[in-house]
């Protein structure tokens, strides 16, 4: 009877503590993004690493996302990182660890994310699209070529999709493909000034 008691005396305890803890990492929260909210970044982190905890996801990426915006990338890369870690299916955690490699010139790795991106997620859009302008701006066409294409077959009357494979299809000297996708282009935008430069380009 007494164990029985003790036993119900812990358990109790522990689901206050448990209660407490979840009340002061909501206040936490709710604090932090009052003050992001007034773009005061240094406030918004003091208040997550009150309550700072390795094991929490959410704490982890609100931390990758604050560091981020206060202009500190290490510090966001590791807490993004973390995140990652904790939940390695997340694709918000892998394009959060995006931002700060991108500020940081860490090109390699950035197209290493977006690959494990599209590897759970094979017809993300924005990914499709981030990676083929990371290929094509790096004049790897052929990589470019199948970013695009496969984003224009998901979204076929699409300006983004159609107006770079338009531009991928001319580096790769394809210019009657090329023409094709501008004036399809043009239906979107009638007066979209890149494709009409690359409508004059062709002959």
């Amino acid at each position: 009877m007494k164990k029985t008691i003790l036993s119900l005396f812990i358990t109790l305890t522990f689901i206050g503590f448990a209660n407490a803890q979840d009340d002061k990492v909501k206040t936490a929260f709710a604090s932090s993004l009052g003050f992001e909210n007034k773009s005061n970044y240094t406030s918004a982190i003091s208040k997550m690493i009150e309550v700072y905890s390795p094991s929490s996801y959410e704490i982890n990426l609100r931390l990758g996302w604050l560091n981020y915006c206060a202009g500190l990338q290490k510090e966001s890369k590791q807490y993004y990182k973390i995140a990652m870690e904790l939940m390695p299916f997340s694709l918000e955690a892998k394009f959060g660890y995006i931002y700060p490699l991108s500020v940081l010139n860490e090109w390699d790795e950035v197209v290493f994310q977006y690959q494990a991106i599209l590897k759970l997620d094979p017809n993300n859009s924005f990914a499709l699209y981030a990676l083929g302008m990371i290929y094509y701006n790096g004049k790897l066409y052929e990589k470019a070529h199948k970013c695009f294409t496969l984003l224009v077959n998901l979204y076929p009357f699409s300006y983004d999709g159609l107006h770079m494979l338009a531009w991928t299809n001319y580096r790769l000297s394809k210019p009657k493909e090329a023409k094709q996708l501008f004036n399809r282009v043009l239906l979107i935008a009638p007066n979209d000034t890149s494709s009409l430069e690359g409508l004059s380009l062709i002959k």
